[in-house]
């Protein structure tokens, strides 16, 4: 991979982020964190918190969106 390709490829995934960002501020989050699969355990003062099917949603999306980003 030469270096114009990384920087391009580099400057679309940014702004691949900061679109992420912005949907995420003006949708508010969209929901994720608060999935079925997340996991919240509470225990007195300790809470702890695992968004585990949120990170699975994320991961799904990020994989599609590069894939038809990144195809050859």
């Amino acid at each position: 991979m030469d270096l114009d390709r990384l920087g391009r490829a580099l400057v679309v995934i940014g702004l691949v982020t900061v679109a992420a960002g912005a949907l995420f501020v003006l949708l508010g989050g969209l929901g994720l964190g608060r999935l079925p699969g997340d996991i919240s355990i509470r225990r007195g003062n300790v809470h702890i918190y695992f968004p585990l099917a949120s990170c699975i949603v994320i991961s799904l999306v990020l994989t599609v969106v590069l894939n038809l980003v990144l195809r050859k």
